[in-house]
C-alpha cells in the first residue's frame, strides 16, 4: 500500500476512507476518531480486541471505589443507634451492581457484556492532549483521541450511572427507614457522595494512567493502613475481641478480601503454581497485629517507662 508522508506526533493518524480490494485511501493526517488509534504505519485501525485480565482488574478497582466510599460514609454517619446501616449498605451495592451491569451494556458492542478496546502500550496512550505536535512551533495539529479506548470513558460513564441510581433509589430508602437518625443527619451520607463523585471523576480524569499502573500497590497499602486504624480505634488486642463483635470480623474479612485482590493485581495470576501461594499471605498483616498489639499497648509501655526511672 502507497502510504503517504507519515504523520508527525505520537498520536496522529490517517483515516481509510475507502477500501477497494487490498488498495486503501486515506484522508489527512489528524485525529482518529473515537474507538480507533494509530497502528505501526500511523493508520487509524479501529480497536477491535477485548481487555486483557489486568484491565478487567483495574475497570474492578475503579468501580469498588465509590462503593467502598459509599460504605465508609454510611457507616459514619449512620451511629451506633440507627438499625439502618445495613440495608444502606445493600442498597449502595445494589446501585453500583446495576451501574456496572448498564454501563457494559451501552459500551460498545451495544447490549453485551463484552467490551472491544485497544490495548495499553505505554503511560502516554493515557495523556495523548500532551503530545499534540507543532510542526512550524506556531501551529498544534489536534490529534487528542482516546488511544486505551474505552478504559479512559467507562469509568466516567459509569459514575454517572452511579449517581443517577443513588439520587433515584437512596433518598427513598433513607428517609423511611432512617427512623434512629435526626433530621439533619440521616442524610449525610448522601451529601458526602455528592463531593466525592467529582473529586472521583477529577482523579480519573487527571491520574487515569497513573492509576492503571499503580492501583495494585495502592490497594494493599490502603487496605494495610485502614486495618491497622480500625483495629487500633476499635481495640482489637486478641482474637477474642475479634469474636466479640461480628462487624470486627466483616470488617477483618473484606480487608482480606482487598489484600488478595492486590496480590492479583500485581501477579496478573499469570503462572498459577507460583502466584497462587502468594494468597496464602493474605492474613499475614492482621495476624501479625494480633500477635504483637500487646506489646504496642501505649498505657503498658507508659507505664513500664515509669518503673524504669
Amino acid at each position: 500500500v502507497d502510504i503517504q508522508t507519515a504523520c508527525l506526533g505520537l498520536y496522529c493518524g490517517r483515516t481509510v476512507l475507502s477500501v477497494n480490494g487490498s488498495v486503501e485511501t486515506y484522508g489527512d493526517c489528524g485525529v482518529c476518531p473515537r474507538g480507533q488509534r494509530t497502528d505501526d504505519n500511523k493508520i487509524c485501525r479501529e480497536c477491535m480486541g477485548s481487555p486483557e485480565r489486568y484491565d478487567w482488574l483495574y475497570l474492578g478497582f475503579m468501580a469498588m471505589l465509590p462503593l467502598v466510599l459509599h460504605w465508609f460514609f454510611i457507616e459514619w454517619y449512620s451511629g451506633k443507634k440507627s438499625s439502618s446501616a445495613l440495608l444502606q449498605h445493600v442498597t449502595a451495592l445494589f446501585e453500583c451492581s446495576i451501574a456496572a451491569i448498564v454501563t457494559l451494556l451501552v459500551s460498545d458492542p451495544v447490549g453485551s457484556l463484552h467490551i472491544r478496546s485497544c490495548k495499553v502500550k505505554k503511560l502516554s496512550d493515557w495523556y495523548t492532549m500532551l503530545y499534540n505536535p507543532s510542526p512550524d512551533y506556531i501551529t498544534t495539529v489536534h490529534c487528542t483521541h482516546e488511544a486505551v479506548y474505552p478504559l479512559y470513558t467507562i469509568v466516567f460513564i459509569y459514575y454517572a450511572f452511579c449517581l443517577v441510581l443513588m439520587m433515584l433509589l437512596r433518598p427513598l430508602l433513607v428517609k423511611k427507614i432512617a427512623c434512629g437518625l435526626g433530621k439533619s443527619d440521616r442524610f449525610k451520607s448522601i451529601y458526602a457522595a455528592l463531593y466525592f463523585f467529582p473529586i472521583l471523576t477529577v482523579l480519573q480524569a487527571v491520574g487515569g494512567g497513573l492509576l492503571y499502573y499503580a492501583f495494585p500497590y495502592i490497594i494493599l497499602v490502603l487496605s494495610l493502613v485502614t486495618l491497622a486504624v480500625y483495629m487500633s480505634a476499635s481495640e482489637v488486642e486478641s482474637f477474642k475481641d475479634l469474636l466479640v463483635r461480628k462487624k470486627r470480623l466483616v470488617v477483618l474479612f473484606s480487608h482480606w478480601l482487598l489484600h488478595a485482590y492486590g496480590i492479583i493485581s500485581i501477579s496478573k495470576l499469570d503462572k498459577l503454581e507460583q502466584d497462587l501461594p502468594l494468597l496464602a499471605l493474605v492474613p499475614a498483616p492482621a495476624l501479625f497485629y494480633l500477635l504483637t498489639a500487646k506489646y504496642t499497648e501505649p498505657s503498658r509501655i507508659l507505664s513500664e517507662g515509669g518503673n524504669g526511672h
